[in-house]
């Protein structure tokens, strides 16, 4: 699936702010299913700034791919604001990067552990401090997904260009 237009122009964006920076940054995605790391890898010069990331749809990858402590896992479940927080933490260290982003969450159109279609949680980390987003976003599986991965690059430009975060910051 190519990125949306809309995706495309903040994936841009998201490249050359952290080009700007010489930062880099990595993805554990659950619901996205990589699309916040294709997004990012159909700019030109993507190498620069994508060092990777990890698509964790399955609980247990969570934990085995991006590091989510088994007991955040087991205490708060795959979708919580707490997984969210390591996902993010874990892929940038496993990856080597300076920021990390992980998305958990419901694309629909079922339930899933009592959180409705559209509740997500967005993670972004720095290294320093980790914020945590709750989104409620609507539409279907192809509507989430891609609001999802546009809060994401909304949230890491709000961070690059160091404007107060709305989030909530929550350690992992």
């Amino acid at each position: 699936m190519a990125a949306s237009p809309d995706l495309a122009a903040l994936a841009g964006q998201v490249h050359r702010a952290l080009l700007a920076r010489r930062e880099t940054v990595a993805a554990a995605e659950s619901l996205t299913a990589g699309l916040l790391c294709a997004a990012l890898a159909s700019v030109p010069g993507a190498s620069a700034t994508l060092r990777g990331g990890a698509v964790v749809y399955a609980t247990d990858l969570k934990a085995t791919l991006a590091g989510v402590p088994e007991g955040v896992l087991a205490e708060h479940g795959p979708v919580s604001p707490q997984t969210a927080a390591a996902l993010a933490e874990g892929i940038r260290l496993r990856c080597g990067a300076d920021w990390g982003v992980g998305l958990t969450g419901v694309a629909g159109p079922d339930p899933v552990d009592g959180h409705g279609p559209g509740r997500v949680y967005l993670g972004t980390s720095d290294g320093e401090r980790t914020d945590v987003a709750q989104l409620d976003l609507p539409g279907g599986r192809a509507d989430v997904r891609s609001a999802a991965v546009a809060s994401a690059f909304r949230t890491l430009l709000e961070r690059l260009a160091g404007k107060p975060s709305s989030v909530t910051g929550v350690t992992p």
